[in-house]
């Protein structure tokens, strides 16, 4: 049974047992020796009474929502959080390799020139040997 089958018959459940409540109460209400102003009295009582638990629940499960609402927002904002620092410190990592790979690439085009500027030197200074 999946948790949505579990949630369905819980509901169904609940509504049972709040409707069955209700149509006790109003039976039995009914079935008991009071003048017809009596038993409007009591069932608008009950009534009442069953508005407030109503209302109550009602009150209840939306405080409830809201502190899972809440706590859903903290963890997507520490989610993000933590997600914004690791992108920083790959950006961070990724501009150290680009630095580094530059510093090569220009201490490597210094040898190479020096090594041009050597053997055009040598070269010239054969040339006026010869």
């Amino acid at each position: 049974m999946s948790s949505d089958d579990d949630n369905g018959m819980t509901k169904g459940l609940l509504v049972g047992l709040i409707a069955g409540g209700v149509i006790g109460a109003v039976i039995a209400l009914l079935y008991a020796p009071k003048p017809g102003k009596e038993l409007r009295a009591d069932i608008k009582n009950k009534a009442g009474e069953l508005i407030d638990d109503a209302e109550e629940a009602v009150a209840v499960a939306k405080t409830k929502a809201v502190e899972i609402i809440n706590e859903g927002k903290k963890r997507s904002e520490s989610l993000i959080t933590e997600a914004k620092k690791r992108a920083e410190s790959l950006l961070g990592d990724a501009e150290k390799i680009l630095t580094d790979a530059k510093e090569r690439v220009e201490t490597e085009e210094t040898r190479v020139k020096s090594a041009v500027k050597a053997g055009a030197e040598a070269w010239k200074s054969e040339k006026n040997r010869s």
